[in-house]
């Protein structure tokens, strides 16, 4: 602001003043709705002694006015923009700063708009409005009869509010960017939050990234719980990914099926000498993993012994190397998974009850791939461009030969059967012969409930007779009115 404004608003008379404070205390709210505008100008109106008051905006791309508010003196609205004079609205654009036109009829750079003639205007103040250094609009107050208000101090007054509509621009524009970042937001959240490096739109997988939104803020411990295949990891990473742990080690270590020695050795370390082949000294997985996350796969599978010193980390944040008996703090965040029923194994004296409420924190449950069917089509779209460097797509009968399998190998199997497909695929196309699944009918490896496998059987005998129902009701020894309820119950006719 230059010293020149600044002497001008000295100056200002206290009757401006107080229209200036009544019209600051107006202004100051939340939003500005268009009965207050319309309140605010008609106070312009009357305190210039003018006859009409307009608040325009300026659109720059089309070059055009859209009316926020017109007033006249008696504060009514004026509904036709055309009835005030466009060039003078242009000028101001033009020259970017307040124009007075004292006396519009005989000023040379204004009598000769067809809008000044026709409705006889006398005197015109314009000033621009200003948002972030660009012309957001105009306000222009005229009169045609009385001229005594239209005076170079009065300029300046609407010129100074003009400026404070100019801020309170810059405050709304902010508050609503903030308002719709937080629609976006909590519409985002409502329809459910991406997932780093996990694929789907399901309503199951859209609970799931609500979960993992929700803890991934936390330092809670998480028990990942699902069959196997079902992106346990992957869920582990995510959770990592999006804490404020992100950028930190993330470390996962595969407990099934490892010599209780060897995997203590990795996830402790050992000092020098603590066993034959101990050379030197070496650091632990959980210290490596310090100030990280730690996802320790198929808790399940880890012996009693361990189960122990595991308790100690989760309490105490505290681990011994093999052969040493210096303590030494870790500040590590547990991710454990497991396909087992820790219940079961905790009642059959198999796994430590304190360690499984210190990991069940938060339990968080991956759906299998059969009750998130809707999502298989995008997992095969990504897997086949994950692997392949061509385009290609599925045909409409290969997404429902994948859609109507059961799926015990979850994603990782789809991938599997797909890489298959690529192989024996010639063209852009893959069709349901080049999808080829492993059938198998033993109950036993059948992991869903018990009208999944109805559904599946169903859906089997009624391709092997061609969608001849009484023929696959009789293979199944039930009546045909069984099948028809089951297909509506699936949704099908």
């Amino acid at each position: 602001m230059d010293t020149r404004y600044l002497s001008q608003i000295r100056e200002i008379p206290k009757s401006q003043l107080d229209v200036l404070y009544h019209i600051s205390a107006l202004l100051n709210v939340m939003d500005m709705s268009d009965h207050l505008i319309e309140e605010v100008l008609d106070q312009v109106i009357d305190f210039l002694k003018a006859e009409r008051g307009l608040f325009v905006r300026y659109d720059e791309e089309l070059d055009q006015f859209d009316i926020i508010a017109a007033r006249n003196i008696q504060q009514n609205s004026i509904p036709d923009l055309d009835s005030f004079s466009s060039g003078i609205l242009h000028r101001v654009i033009e020259l970017k700063k307040a124009c007075l036109f004292h006396d519009a009829q005989q000023d040379p750079d204004i009598s000769q708009f067809e809008s000044v003639q026709i409705q006889a205007i006398k005197s015109v103040i314009g000033v621009p409005v200003y948002q972030q250094e660009k012309i957001w609009g105009v306000i222009l107050v005229d009169s045609r009869e009385n001229r005594q208000e239209f005076t170079n101090e009065n300029l300046f007054f609407l010129e100074f509010f003009a400026r404070m509509v100019s801020l309170v621009l810059d405050k709304i524009t902010r508050m609503e960017a903030l308002q719709a970042e937080n629609m976006r937001l909590r519409n985002q959240l409502e329809e459910g939050p991406a997932i780093p490096a996990m694929i789907g739109e399901s309503k199951a997988m859209n609970a799931l990234a609500k979960l993992i939104h929700r803890v991934a803020q936390t330092d809670a411990s998480v028990l990942l719980m699902g069959e196997s295949g079902t992106g346990k990891e992957l869920a582990a990473r995510a959770i990592h990914q999006l804490s404020p742990r992100q950028g930190k080690p993330f470390l996962a270590q595969f407990c099934g099926s490892i010599p209780d020695t060897l995997l203590e050795s990795e996830l402790f370390g050992y000092k020098k000498g603590a066993f034959s082949g101990a050379y030197t000294d070496k650091k632990g997985l959980f210290e490596v993993a310090d100030k990280g996350s730690f996802f320790l796969d198929e808790i399940g599978d880890i012996s009693l012994a361990l189960q122990a010193k595991l308790l100690r980390v989760l309490e105490n944040r505290e681990i011994i190397r093999l052969g040493d008996t210096l303590v030494k703090r870790v500040d590590v965040r547990i991710i454990a998974a497991t396909n087992r029923n820790l219940p079961e194994l905790v009642k059959k004296d198999r796994f430590r009850e304190d360690l499984y409420y210190r990991l069940n924190v938060f339990p968080v449950n991956l759906p299998p791939l059969r009750e998130r069917k809707g999502d298989i089509p995008l997992l095969a779209q990504y897997f086949l461009g994950k692997n392949t460097e061509k385009s290609v797509r599925l045909s409409p009968d290969a997404i429902r030969k994948l859609e109507s399998y059961h799926w015990p190998g979850n994603i990782r199997q789809l991938q599997n059967v797909l890489q298959r497909a690529l192989i024996l695929c010639d063209s852009d196309q893959i069709g349901p012969e080049q999808i080829l699944i492993e059938e198998n009918d033993n109950i036993s490896d059948f992991k869903g409930l018990l009208k999944d496998y109805e559904q599946l059987l169903l859906k089997k005998r009624l391709q092997e007779f061609e969608g001849n129902r009484t023929l696959t009701a009789k293979s199944l020894g039930v009546s045909v009115r069984w099948v028809q309820l089951k297909l509506k119950e699936m949704g099908e006719r």
